[in-house]
């Protein structure tokens, strides 16, 4: 819980039940692992690309969390 509460205010990738996933800024959490994200994006993947849909502020029960993580950093152009 420690490094949630450290990532309080920075984006996270956010992986849930049923092959979602959602990225945003964390505002808050509990002890269920219950989270609000804002200006939150539904990542949806296939073999071939990925997208996101802006879905702004939306709060994620904890029993659908499967993983919580940084999002991957973007590719730097060179």
């Amino acid at each position: 819980m420690e490094l949630l509460q450290k990532s309080i205010g920075a984006q996270i990738l956010v992986e849930l039940k049923g092959r979602k996933k959602l990225k945003g800024r964390l505002r808050g959490y509990d002890q269920h692992l219950n989270l609000i994200l804002e200006t939150a994006e539904e990542i949806s993947v296939d073999e071939t690309s990925e997208k996101a849909e802006p879905i702004n502020t939306v709060i994620v029960r904890g029993d659908n969390v499967i993983l919580v993580s940084p999002p991957p950093k973007e590719p730097t152009k060179e």
